[in-house]
């Protein structure tokens, strides 16, 4: 096969992100049931805060389409990230862990072990075809984490958050090799990561749209790359904010964001075109809250909303994030939710969707009643949190109360409230101190 040129070699690469299983008739027989179970998606952003959408408040960010995902789906306000900052929380959302249980409790790169499940394995009975494009975070090269010791039958993009920062990486991972980046040598920056990301995405989705499937598309952008400092906001171009009186980091803040937004279009589309828009269940979220890197202030755009704290706060601004669920026919349209629940609930809820059992040992409850409209009667009676870093954190919530302990005290989200309520705090304070004790 002959091609025309690096990009022509880089679309054949892309075009292979698919799964080759054997034919056999029981594994017909195995698809053939899973045929009714929907495909899932989940879309991951990274650093993108509770008030950046416009479904969400922003004033200044053009994002149509997801405001359009929230038109047409279920809309979160209470929903919570696993942690604060990038691995723990997608360690929690991959393996329905809380970061009291969870394997990876900070940025410290600690792979998973061989005997940590994620959701792709749980969905493998399902026979679901599952795949991770952009962001892993859970385990290097050569340790028992990679994604494809997790269930994952393909994988693309970064195994380490660090390496992550770099938006014109030399090389990404293609399952556990190396894919060169020949635009990217030498400090070159022909190929922009994530626009990579997306394009791996379509392919899979159009090469699976005849059998379930399972896309975890976690995308880098708006991150910084923190090694860049004040010129951290790498992106092509600052469309569409070109003109605007703004810092140029904002501007191109705005724009990775926009970018994002235009890929999440270009995704609803494809499903639309494949006819597969009906059977797929789209989740939406943000790992953590909004950062202060790359010379960006999340207070310029409002990036938490009205809500204390960001990324590397346990307050509500540092977890609390975005969450859009849209399934066409069973999700009702255009719906806002204050369903409290948070990453480590994913899980459970993609295993009942697909007809599957999870584990016992977990955090997470699902949330599928919630999403159909019906009454979710299993709720949790805490969420809790721990973070390592800056020292040891906690934060816990019990209902309409949250405390949250940093370095060396318990201190309340609102220390007014909480100074009227010394019964409540104690209470509150009490659990802390419980869930330390947790392996």
């Amino acid at each position: 096969m002959k091609f025309s040129g690096r990009l022509g070699i880089y679309s054949a690469l892309l075009a292979t992100l698919h799964v080759g299983y054997a034919q056999s008739p029981y594994l017909e027989g195995l698809r053939a049931k899973a045929q009714g179970r929907p495909n899932i998606i989940f879309i991951l952003a990274d650093d993108l805060g509770y008030g950046d959408p416009g479904c969400y408040g922003q004033k200044k960010i053009k994002t149509p389409n997801m405001d359009r995902l929230a038109a047409e789906g279920m809309r979160f306000t209470q929903c919570y990230a696993g942690s604060t900052v990038c691995a723990p929380s997608r360690c929690s959302l991959m393996t329905g862990m809380h970061t009291g249980h969870a394997r990876i409790r900070g940025n410290a790169r600690v792979p998973l072990e061989s005997g940590d499940v994620t959701v792709a394995e749980i969905l493998k009975p399902a026979v679901y075809n599952t795949a991770i494009i952009g962001k892993w975070g859970l385990g290097d090269e050569g340790t028992a984490g990679v994604p494809n010791r997790h269930g994952f039958d393909e994988w693309l993009g970064y195994l380490d958050q660090v390496q992550a920062h770099n938006y014109y990486p030399e090389y990404l991972w293609r399952n556990q090799r190396q894919w060169q980046l020949r635009g990217n040598a030498n400090g070159g920056k022909g190929q922009y990561s994530h626009d990579l990301f997306t394009r791996a995405a379509l392919n899979f989705i159009r090469i699976n749209q005849k059998h379930p499937f399972f896309l975890y598309l976690a995308y880098t952008i708006p991150h910084a790359n923190n090694e860049l400092k004040d010129e951290g906001m790498e992106v092509p171009g600052d469309a569409p904010y070109s003109k605007e009186d703004w810092p140029q980091q904002e501007k191109n803040k705005a724009a990775m964001i926009t970018r994002l937004d235009a890929d999440v279009g270009k995704i609803l589309d494809q499903l639309k075109e494949l006819r597969v828009d009906q059977g797929t269940i789209i989740f939406f979220s943000s790992d953590n809250g909004p950062h202060k890197e790359g010379g960006v202030d999340p207070k310029f755009f409002e990036s938490s909303g009205r809500l204390r704290g960001i990324k590397r706060d346990l307050y509500e601004g540092g977890i609390r994030v975005p969450m859009i669920v849209r399934w066409p026919g069973k999700i009702k349209a255009g719906t806002t939710n204050d369903q409290v629940w948070a990453f480590w609930d994913f899980l459970p809820t993609a295993a009942e969707l697909a007809g599957i059992k999870p584990p016992k040992d977990i955090d997470g409850i699902s949330m599928t009643p919630t999403l159909l409209g019906l009454k979710q009667t299993n709720q949790h009676e805490f969420l809790y949190w721990e973070f390592h870093e800056r020292g040891f954190q906690q934060a816990v919530r019990m209902g309409d109360w949250k405390a949250v302990k940093l370095a060396s005290r318990h201190r309340g989200e609102d220390r007014g409230v909480f100074e009227n309520r010394a019964d409540r705090i104690k209470e509150l304070a009490g659990q802390i101190r419980q869930i330390e004790w947790l392996p």
